[in-house]
């Protein structure tokens, strides 16, 4: 159900990769919200995925940009304001990657030139993305900034690797830059820390059935999906949240604040 809660409003999202993806998800609610936006994937990003056809769907025009280089950041920035007629009211950063990871490196046994660029991706990224729209002057006043997070950032997840530190640092970011943004421009910024979810990107990490299961054992009204997501985010986009900012706000059917719950007990006591 649709309640035009962004009629009017535009916006940038980051990493619809394909149907799968929390970004693809929350680009199909928005324009069923009435808002308009870009797209924007690293070029490699949209070689493999199939942004086409969500672009095609949500009537939308797709920018490449790689999220660590300041220059395609700033020609993103301006494009998208050129297209969409004006400063932008809402951006997602949906963006992680760990080349430790993909290579099969243990947090023991990382290899810091992967370990620097999976930060940049996942983490730095997100700075440079709002530097970007900070010195532009890109967002209209009350406008969101929504970054994706995972609750690794705070508790250990022993696969989950050096992509723990990276969500670590993207949540600080977003408390940081939140200040300034709030302060001199009124603009909202918030992490949304959720669930296991299958998406492709998360699907790379060793152990994630395992992760997906116990999460949904733990939390006491399941696990969030990716639509989940989606409505949450739009929410955030939405004026009914203008005074929502620097937190990082756990999605994930209450699975942050459960000790254990009575299926995990018997599962260990069978």
């Amino acid at each position: 159900m649709a309640y035009n809660l962004l009629k009017g409003k535009k916006g940038i999202i980051f990493g619809a990769l394909d149907e799968n993806s929390i970004a693809w998800k929350t680009a199909e609610r928005v324009h069923e919200e009435g808002g308009t936006f870009v797209l924007t994937n690293a070029p490699i990003a949209m070689r493999m995925g199939q942004i086409k056809e969500l672009a095609s769907k949500t009537n939308s025009e797709i920018i490449p940009a790689d999220a660590t280089n300041e220059e395609d950041l700033q020609n993103l920035v301006t494009q998208a304001m050129e297209i969409l007629g004006g400063k932008l009211d809402f951006v997602l950063h949906s963006i992680g990657m760990s080349v430790n990871v993909r290579k099969g490196r243990a947090y023991t046994d990382e290899k810091y030139d992967f370990t620097a660029k999976g930060w940049d991706v996942s983490a730095l990224s997100f700075h440079k993305v709002m530097q970007s729209l900070y010195k532009s002057d890109a967002m209209n006043q009350w406008g969101s900034i929504v970054a994706l997070t995972y609750m690794a950032a705070q508790r250990t997840f022993p696969d989950y690797n050096d992509m723990a530190d990276n969500k670590a640092y993207l949540e600080s970011v977003a408390r940081s830059f939140g200040y300034f943004f709030g302060k001199e421009k009124k603009v909202r910024v918030n992490t949304i820390s959720q669930s296991p979810t299958p998406t492709t990107a998360g699907q790379g990490v060793k152990g994630f059935d395992g992760f997906i299961s116990y999460a949904e054992k733990m939390s006491p009204l399941g696990n969030a999906s990716a639509a989940d997501c989606a409505d949450y985010t739009v929410s955030l986009f939405s004026d009914l949240t203008k005074k929502v900012t620097m937190q990082n706000l756990f999605h994930d059917g209450g699975f942050s604040n459960t000790g254990v719950s009575q299926e995990v007990i018997d599962a260990f006591t069978k």
